[in-house]
């Protein structure tokens, strides 16, 4: 889904996989499908936040501010999550933090099914993180699947395709995944990524590389 000047991108995805035969929807056409379910447009100035606006403000250029955000501590970044019912069924969202001075017009990964994010209940849910020109270009979601169709793991599935992703097209970038029984992996190449997993085991999270912490959840 690709509606411009609504809050609630992902609420509007879900209505329009419930709603529609389609699988995405972009433009005018999907802000008249989000107004028609009742969501409420907002003014562009307030989806921006002050800090954003005096980054905007320096006048980085899209390569500059790619190598400068990949190389930062605390650059930001897509919000994604895969979750998985009590039946098995698996699902993904993605929704993209962006980089800033893009082209008008230009489209990332997150939108598209099988980069930013793929699922598909006889294998598992993923969600990517990255470069987006880089995710798109191996479909990073949809390449983790085969793998673990293969019998690998899903931290080594994860591991895998994002190593090609570097060796091929020279991109980094994470991957959170579930898969239908309950497993998960939380994996990533760049310096770090925020991620957080709830189990019946308890809460998992992490932000640096090998970073596994546990607190349990009260009942």
């Amino acid at each position: 889904m690709n509606a411009l000047q609504f809050t609630w991108p992902l609420t509007i995805s879900c209505a329009g996989s419930e709603k529609t035969v389609h699988v995405l929807l972009t433009s005018k056409g999907a802000n008249l499908f989000a107004e028609s379910i009742g969501m409420a447009t907002v003014p562009s100035d307030t989806l921006v936040s002050e800090n954003e606006w005096k980054a905007w403000r320096k006048n980085k250029t899209y390569a500059t501010g790619v190598t400068e955000d990949f190389n930062c501590q605390w650059a930001h970044d897509t919000v994604g999550a895969v979750a998985v019912d009590s039946s098995g069924n698996v699902a993904c969202a993605t929704s993209t933090g962006g980089m800033r001075n893009k082209m008008v017009g230009r489209v990332g990964d997150s939108p598209i099914v099988g980069a930013g994010g793929y699922a598909d209940n006889l294998i598992g849910a993923v969600s990517c993180t990255g470069h987006g020109e880089s995710i798109l270009k191996v479909t990073l979601a949809r390449r983790i699947l085969p793998h673990i169709e293969r019998g690998k793991s899903l931290a080594d599935a994860s591991q895998l395709s994002l190593q090609y992703m570097g060796d091929r097209v020279h991109g980094a970038g994470g991957a959170i995944v579930v898969s239908p029984s309950g497993q998960w992996a939380a994996t990533f190449t760049t310096v770090r990524m925020a991620w957080a997993a709830v189990d019946h085991d308890g809460l998992w999270y992490g932000l640096e590389p090998n970073e596994r912490l546990k607190e349990q959840l009260s009942k």
